[in-house]
């Protein structure tokens, strides 16, 4: 149900309040407190969607915006209309105290969230600050939300920290290898220079038995002067690009994001050479899929452990499995298998293939080891140090 209300007289500039609630009953309630509070009630909306395509002709100053409704819940309502109307004030309304609730409407870009059952003066309040670019969280929620945002801020800061170490190694390596490429260019002119002139003496000029010997020696030398320059060129290259990096770390990192991965790492395993930003890649992709092709709330596994190969990295679903004539075609890029596991996802089908590349960079591979009813495994093989 949706109604635009009459607008008030010009004058004094009054409070414009739009009303989003699907319980019709609370909805006059609100509009009575609202008029009381000498506050304009504009128009009212029971879904999230109805409160959409309000908004453009009513130009409100408030939003009150209940959270759980029907067609359009007030979160996903809340997102939409502050990408379109940025300048629109939102005041979440709702009769629960869930902590996640509450995260995603400020998150969503809610200017104040407000318990149905507070003071009529807490309600009014909250519209005029979120009217005047104010904000405000009902008593009964503030300290649990502050709480809990104080530690997503500190969490982001962490991660900016360690985006900004990131940053800052990979501009260095930038420059190392941009210095490398000059010396490179430096360094092969001469040797190059000197081959060239040998053998153009060699194609024009009458020389003798002794000078012939003399310039092929010559020839010879510069050539293999500048195979061992490239080959150290490329060495220098390869240890410009990846440092010593504690795979069971690298897996740690990863297995925190989420409480449905856990980890198994056997001890004392050897660092390997890794440009440890990729191998988080790999890893992460790996992991990603697993979420992604298991039942929610089903369990994914992560052992690292030392194999023949090197150290060998598995990633366990539990998943419908994979047939075995799709064991490499998986890995090719934009495939995607929901029809083989009756399974709907989203994503463009880059993951496999992304993370196979990544580990072939790095001397390893990527591989499907197994796959049955009951899930699949994914091998990451990690080469070490010969």
């Amino acid at each position: 149900m949706e109604r635009v209300l009459p607008r008030a007289a010009t004058g004094t500039h009054r409070i414009r309040v739009l009303v989003v609630d699907d319980n019709a009953g609370f909805r006059e309630s609100l509009l009575s407190l609202l008029d009381a509070g000498d506050l304009v009630v504009i128009g009212e909306a029971s879904s999230g969607l109805q409160a959409l395509d309000l908004v453009p002709a009513l130009e409100p100053d408030v939003v009150l915006m209940d959270v759980r409704m029907p067609e359009m819940d007030g979160i996903e309502a809340t997102r939409v209309l502050k990408q379109r109307h940025p300048g629109i004030g939102v005041v979440a309304l709702s009769g629960h105290e869930d902590q996640e609730i509450v995260r995603e409407m400020l998150v969503a870009g809610a200017s104040g969230y407000v318990l149905k059952d507070s003071d009529g003066d807490d309600i009014l309040n909250a519209v005029m600050l979120a009217a005047a670019g104010g904000a405000i969280l009902s008593p009964e929620v503030t300290p649990r939300v502050i709480g809990e945002l104080t530690e997503a801020l500190d969490r982001e800061r962490r991660r900016a920290r360690e985006l900004e170490a990131a940053q800052e190694a990979l501009v260095e390596r930038s420059a190392r290898r941009q210095e490398l490429i000059a010396r490179l260019s430096h360094e092969l002119r001469t040797p190059v220079t000197v081959i060239l002139g040998v053998a153009q003496t060699l194609e024009k000029s009458r020389a003798t038995p002794e000078q012939e010997t003399e310039l092929l020696a010559r020839l010879v030398a510069r050539a293999r002067d500048l195979a061992r320059l490239v080959e150290r060129f490329e060495l220098t290259v390869d240890a410009a690009l990846t440092e010593r990096v504690d795979v069971a770390e690298v897996a740690d990192r990863i297995a925190a994001n989420d409480p449905r991965v856990s980890l198994t790492a056997e001890t004392g395993l050897p660092e390997a050479h890794l440009n440890r930003t990729v191998a988080l890649r790999v890893l992460e992709e790996l992991v990603d899929n697993a979420l992604r092709f298991s039942p929610q709330a089903t369990p994914i596994q992560i052992r690292v452990e030392l194999g023949s190969r090197g150290i060998e990295v598995r990633v366990t679903d539990q998943g419908g499995g994979i047939g075995s004539q799709d064991a490499e075609r998986i890995f090719g890029p934009l495939e995607q298998l929901e029809h083989l596991n009756v399974r709907v996802h989203q994503g463009a089908g880059m993951g496999l293939a992304l993370a196979r590349t990544a580990a072939r960079a790095m001397d390893g591979d990527v591989v499907l080891e197994s796959s049955g009813p009951d899930g699949s495994t994914f091998l990451w093989t990690i080469a070490l140090e010969t």
